[in-house]
């Protein structure tokens, strides 16, 4: 599982977060100060917003707090 983020961005903080707090494990990758991340990110997504979540060929794009959650359940994704 791997979420990309950008420092300072608030949903990228409550992301890390909730996933922090329901114990998942998952890499957090840093787009603004790495090029080669953001790349990486458009090549796997279409697109540069974050947060991002990537698990497995599943993408969840820019989503909030409750998309996280739908994405999470609907498809059985779990610590």
């Amino acid at each position: 599982m791997t979420l990309y983020v950008k420092a300072s961005c608030p949903w990228c903080v409550v992301a890390e977060q909730y996933l922090d707090k329901r114990g998942y494990r998952y890499q957090s990758v840093e787009v603004r100060r790495n090029r080669a991340a953001l790349e990486e990110l458009q090549a796997v997504s279409g697109q540069t917003n974050t947060p991002t979540l990537v698990v497995g060929d599943l993408v969840l794009r820019d989503f909030s707090p409750d998309e996280l959650e739908d994405f999470l359940k609907d498809h059985n994704i779990r610590p």
